[in-house]
Parts: C-alpha cells; structure tokens; sequence
C-alpha cells in the first residue's frame, strides 16, 4: 500500500498567514501539521508516500526532505494549481500504479492515527473506504448516508443532513478509483472534486464502506479549529525540561521547555511548550500555548494560542486565541488594560494602542 498526501492547496482560510507559509507547515505543538500525517503514515506500516505540491513546494521540500526522518521515501508530485482532491489522484497516477493506497489531506489530524483504518481495510477488502466522524454541525461538511455498514450517497454542505456522519480528510481506495477520477467533470468551482468520484462508484455499484473515527479529528484549515487542535494535542503531552528556569519562575503542570529555552521571573502553567531558544521574562504563559524557537516573550500574558519562530511579544498584557507568524512583533504602547485576538501574518508588525 501507498500513500497520498495533497499539500498544494492555497490555505485562504488562513490567511494572511498562507500569504508566506504553506499552511501544511503551520505548527501545532510546535511541530508543522504536515509532520502529524507523516507520523500517522509510517506507524500504518506505510513506506511510499506521494506527495503533491504546488506553490510553496520549495518550503514543502525543505521540512520534509527525503522523507528518511520517518522511514518514509517521498516523492514530490507537482501540481500546477489547487484543481481539486480527485485531481491529485489523477496527476498521481503513475506514482501508485496498480496499488492500494491511502489519500490523507496534509492539514487534517487525528487522534490516533490511521493504523486501525489501514488495518480494517486489509482485513475486509472492499473497493473504498472513507473515514467519517460525527459532528454537531454537519452543514459545513460532506456528510454521508449509509444502508448498514455502505455507503450509498455523499452530500456537499446540504441543508437538511441525512445524517451527522462527516467525511474526515483520510480515504483508502482501489485501483478503481482512478476510471472515476477521469469520468467526472469539474464541479460548479472548477474542481474535480474527491466525493464525485467515490459518488462514481457508489454509482457503479462498487462496495463503498465507511469506517468511524476514534478519537478525534480536526481540519486545521480555520483558525478556531488550528488553536482547537493545537489544545487537544498538548493535552496529552508529557513534561519535558531540556531549557531552564530561575528560582523566581513557577512551572505548573505539564510544561515543556525546548533545548536552549530561557525562562526568568515568570509563571508558565501547562499544558505549554516553550521552543528552542526562546526567552520568557516577567510574563504568565497560560495552558495551551505554544511558543515557537527564537522567541522573545517580555511582560506579556499569554494563552491559549500559537506563536510561530522568531516573534517578539513585548507589554502585552492579555493575548489569547491568537496565532502570529514567523518573526512578528507585538508590542504594547500603554497600559490600558484588554484582552486581543490576534491572526497576524509572517514579518508583520504589531503595535497596540
């Protein structure tokens, strides 16, 4: 079996951070999301992975590399543009052959990984197999209608839901997938879209099975669903202390301190983790924070939120739900006190009234 993973999409939900970041790389934890599917790819026992790029391929490349990080060997699938889910598969063609594989979205993490999905797929053969999950607000999302353990219709964002079952970002297929790939036709966005092809073989009387999640499962394409994955992630982090911490300093609970982390004068409260480098003085870093590698944090509150390498947050006295780009600065020009939500782009520069 083989793996593929679309990372050429545009990232406008997340913008203007997508501007200069592929939002694949995007940390969660302080690691790029993209690492997540990797890490779930290669503990599924699966060594080929395709990976398609478009524009920010040459950052894309430089994160990954080979792939050998994972026991994995990586080969780089250009996309000229986000033409949809089944048009990757179709530009893929020659890479997965006549293999079996999984197509797992590269901004898309799980709480468990796909091993049991893998597993379920080889253990009952069936011609497709799609990850589905349960949610509150099943609109927003293609939702499927299922006879017993098929699937027999997928729906983009209805109105009226069949049910509350939502298609995660992860799919097994056949070979067979690739004759409904070139039979259907861009959608009403000029995409050929991933659910018209399994629609294809639903049609065509093909055993089309769902498999649900464990766990949870989050698309990391919007804000609040990035800090939501960013949360559930720490919350089963373990404590780490490779940086230090003055005698005037307080960490509490589960808190992590990277190589090279300074930290003086302040109180971190866990789940957090302080990256490789970065220097924290007279400030509160709340639970589910994270701080990226060669950061300054300087009389600042801190929480719930992700700040990428290299930022400078300075007198900010309550910053929470926020995520800042690589080499942002933030800094307070009085002392009116408010809290800030914040989505600031890479280089950008912050000054608060």
């Amino acid at each position: 079996m083989k793996a593929l993973i679309p990372s050429g999409g545009a990232g406008t939900r997340l913008r203007p951070i997508t501007h200069t970041s592929a939002k694949q790389l995007v940390p969660i934890a302080n690691k790029p999301i993209l690492f997540y599917a990797l890490e779930g790819i290669a503990a599924a026992g699966i060594r080929e992975v395709g990976l398609v790029v478009g524009e920010t391929a040459p950052e894309i490349s430089e994160a990954v590399g080979d792939g050998s990080a994972w026991g994995l060997d990586v080969t780089y699938i250009p996309q000229e543009a986000p033409l949809g889910l089944a048009h990757t598969v179709l530009i893929s063609r020659e890479f997965l052959g006549d293999d079996d594989f999984v197509m797992y979205l590269g901004d898309n993490v799980l709480k468990g990984g796909i091993a049991n999905l893998v597993r379920a797929f080889e253990e009952r053969p069936c011609d497709a197999q799609i990850l589905l999950a349960r949610v509150n607000d099943p609109q927003r999302f293609g939702v499927a209608e299922l006879d017993g353990e098929r699937v027999v219709r997928l729906i983009e964002k209805p109105e009226n839901p069949p049910s509350d079952l939502a298609l995660v970002g992860v799919y097994l297929f056949t070979p067979l997938i690739h004759d409904a790939v070139r039979a259907i036709s861009p959608s009403g966005r000029g995409e050929l879209e991933i659910t018209d092809a399994i629609q294809y073989l639903i049609d065509q009387g093909k055993d089309v099975r769902p498999h649900l999640v464990d766990g949870w499962w989050k698309d990391t394409g919007k804000l609040d669903d990035l800090l939501e994955a960013n949360r559930l992630i720490m919350e089963d982090m373990h404590e780490e202390r490779s940086g230090t911490a003055d005698g005037r300093s307080r960490l509490v609970g589960n808190v992590v301190l990277q190589e090279g982390s300074r930290v003086e004068n302040s109180t971190i409260r866990g789940p957090a983790v302080i990256g490789r480098g970065t220097h924290v003085i007279d400030s509160f870093i709340g639970p589910y924070t994270a701080i990226g590698d060669g950061c300054v944090v300087e009389d600042s509150e801190i929480e719930h939120s992700v700040i990428m390498e290299g930022c400078v947050v300075r007198g900010m006295h309550r910053l929470e739900d926020s995520l800042l780009g690589k080499e942002v600065t933030v800094e307070r020009s009085d002392d009116k006190p408010k809290a800030y939500r914040l989505m600031v782009g890479d280089h950008g520069r912050v000054g608060v009234i």
